[in-house]
């Protein structure tokens, strides 16, 4: 009697660890195809920044704290000033002096 318990026991373990190393596998092949579809759909920061900042007095100052924004983020909103809707992420970006950080 012991002898069926124990092979039922054996029997499920090996089936619990096959379970979790398939699961792993799964979980590391989406984790090397994910990144590359990222990049893939990355804007054009310095075009996008250039038509936000066309308008700027300090057009260099600009550009340049757009596209930290903008790489964070991946978008930019359209128009010289505001439109901060069509960019949420853009928008919630701060200084340490809570401004924001993005033009």
């Amino acid at each position: 009697m012991a002898i069926p318990k124990f092979l039922v026991a054996s029997i499920f373990l090996a089936l619990l660890a096959l379970h979790g190393v398939q699961a792993l596998q799964s979980n590391q092949v989406t984790s090397k195809v994910a990144p590359e579809d990222a990049y893939s759909s990355k804007m054009d920061c310095k075009s996008a920044c250039a038509e936000r900042c066309k308008l700027s007095s300090r057009p260099n100052l600009c550009k340049r704290a757009c596209g930290t924004c903008c790489a964070r983020c991946n978008c930019v909103p359209p128009g010289t000033y505001g439109n901060y809707d069509a960019c949420p992420c853009y928008a919630s970006l701060t200084t340490h002096g809570n401004k924001r950080k993005c033009p």
